[in-house]
């Protein structure tokens, strides 16, 4: 998927809060059980795992809340 112009780069605050709200809703509404989500960067690809269940052997504390 091509990247729009004027949205390289990091996130603006405001684009980062929006990002946070939006997770916070998809993961409320639209997250059953798990989603497991790839993509590519200019450093390598990004794993991205969504679940409901603590991965075993880690600590609730290894984890920030946004």
């Amino acid at each position: 998927m091509d990247t729009p112009a004027g949205h390289d780069g990091s996130l603006s605050d405001q684009e980062f809060d929006q990002f946070r709200e939006l997770l916070r809703r998809y993961c409320a509404h639209e997250l059953d059980q798990w989603e497991s989500l790839q993509t590519e960067t200019p450093y390598g690809p990004v794993y991205v795992l969504f679940t409901r269940s603590l991965p075993p052997d880690t600590a609730p504390e290894a984890y920030r809340t946004f």
